[in-house]
């Protein structure tokens, strides 16, 4: 798993993936859905293009870390001579103007630490998810690499020509690049990239200070915070499954998914999570997504994923020139669960949103006006609760009546209720709550074994899934329910391998998970 041992960077417009060695191995531009230009976490073994890399003479070892609460990574290297340099990289993030500036751009800083470490600079990007190599053109202080409409442009104070021949040389001082669009940067690249540097430390740590973080384990929740916020597009608010697209769930399953857009159930565990840690602007921005994204687009909230940007394809098709993860292909743009229905979105909205009625640190609350706009998914939630679907797992061929898609319709109703009576509508209120009692007793009744009380995945079937573990989380019943504890004495004797607990143990669309 050694390939997966990577670190991010990004600013909340684009992110790369760096393993240990100094690799920029997933890249994409201009945007987290765009055209990945460094691609070869998903081309094979040893890709000969698709990354950016820097190459030591006599590399004895290496060493990476994150400055401390912040999303730079920094690469260190000795060579078998004692001497020493490190790499720092970053995508620039902070406020800027009033306002956060946070550019499709990425810096490379490489700076000598001890003696003098002979490098070559590699910068290998493809385009068209890997079809096209591009024309490089030597500029004065620049390299372009451009295929048909699509240009990246690095610039930099090392010689333009030992970056464009990859020629080695000797580090005697710092050296610098500025991976980006094709916009000419008139500053020394050294004075950038310093203040740019400084500044998004200071954001990152700054944005961290502000964090509500519990006092054990603060190191790993400051650095899965810092991560989820790494997965929000800033400029809609939308949020990203992931970064990247086709990792294999399992070796040579075929299961290689695009995760590069936002799925609403996902979204609602990292606003919730960030929420519950004071990071409350993502879950004002995320709102803002929905509403924009779902709501005013007049698009129901069954389907379970949207592009970051409304109205962008996510049509999913092959991306024939990338061979995959190890060569377990195929690598996939885009995702067929578009066209799915999947019922519970009505919940994750709803439970995404009600936080917006509640939280008394924001400087704006939710107030009759956004309830108005979420009523119409209570009487979607409602509608659909009891009706087949795709599921939490998105089978492709075939549809039941889901246990937790219908839990998260009752979550609708019922928080709608509690919003409802909150901002006055009291009728509305009495009206929700009784839906979502009635549901709730159905619920309870079809999906519970008659034979061994316990809550099975599907209505009136024993089919075992783990997504019923989410039933206490939302409110339809306590942990301590004698049926909820029954249902994880099934779970661990028929989920639980190894330690860890899969999603279900029937086959589905690609055999045994």
């Amino acid at each position: 798993m050694a390939q997966l041992d990577l670190g991010v960077i990004g600013n909340g417009t684009v992110a790369s993936l760096v393993d240990q060695a100094g690799r920029h191995q997933w890249f994409c531009f201009p945007r987290f859905d765009g055209d990945p230009l460094f691609n070869a976490m998903v081309n094979g073994t040893e890709p000969a293009r698709g990354f950016a890399d820097l190459v030591i003479r006599d590399v004895s070892t290496t060493t990476q870390s994150y400055q401390r609460n912040t999303a730079v990574l920094e690469t260190g290297f000795t060579d078998a001579q004692g001497g020493s340099c490190r790499v720092i990289d970053f995508a620039p993030r902070f406020v800027r103007f009033g306002r956060i500036f946070c550019p499709p751009m990425l810096i490379r800083r490489i700076e000598p630490v001890s003696g003098r470490c002979k490098i070559t600079v590699r910068m290998r990007p493809t385009f068209d998810y890997g079809a096209s190599e591009p024309k490089v053109i030597i500029g004065s202080n620049h390299l372009r690499f451009a295929a048909g409409e699509s240009t990246l442009r690095v610039t930099t104070d090392m010689p333009v020509s030992y970056l464009a021949d990859e020629v080695e040389f000797m580090l005697d001082r710092p050296v610098n690049l500025i991976i980006g669009g094709d916009d000419p940067v008139p500053e020394a690249p050294q004075a950038l990239v310093t203040e740019f540097l400084d500044q998004t430390l200071a954001y990152w740590r700054e944005w961290v200070r502000d964090l509500a973080v519990p006092f054990d384990f603060q190191e790993a929740v400051i650095r899965a915070a810092i991560t989820l916020k790494l997965c929000t597009f800033e400029d809609t608010g939308a949020i990203v499954a992931a970064l990247t697209t086709s990792v294999p769930e399992a070796a040579h399953s075929g299961r290689n998914w695009d995760y590069r857009y936002c799925w609403l159930r996902d979204s609602y565990f990292a606003v919730t999570a960030l929420n519950r840690l004071g990071a409350t602007r993502t879950m004002e921005n995320h709102v803002r997504f929905i509403l924009n994204a779902v709501l005013n687009a007049g698009v129901s909230p069954e389907v379970p994923l949207y592009p970051i940007v409304p109205g962008s394809d996510v049509t999913e098709r092959n991306a024939d020139a990338l061979t995959g993860f190890l060569g377990m292909g195929p690598v996939r743009v885009g995702n067929a669960a578009v066209i799915q229905r999947q019922h519970d979105g009505y919940g994750s909205i709803i439970l995404t949103a009600a936080q917006m009625f509640y939280d008394e640190r924001l400087p704006t609350v939710g107030d009759i006006d956004l309830y108005r706009q979420l009523r119409p998914i209570g009487d979607l939630a409602a509608a659909s609760a009891l009706a087949p679907d795709a599921g939490l797992w998105e089978y492709r061929e075939r549809v039941s009546v889901h246990t937790h898609s219908a839990a998260m319709c009752w979550a609708a109703l019922h928080r709608l209720g509690l919003i409802a009576g909150r901002v006055g509508e009291i009728e509305d209120r009495d009206r929700w709550l009784k839906l979502a009692a009635d549901l709730r007793t159905t619920i309870l009744e079809r999906s519970t074994s008659a034979t061994d009380g316990w809550i099975a995945g599907a209505f009136d079937s024993q089919v075992c899934d783990a997504a019923v573990l989410m039933l206490p989380e939302i409110g339809l019943l306590p942990y301590d329910d004698p049926r909820f504890l029954r249902t994880l004495d099934v779970i661990e004797k028929r989920l639980m391998h190894n330690g860890f607990i899969i999603r279900y143990d029937e086959p589905d669309d690609f055999g045994r998970p």
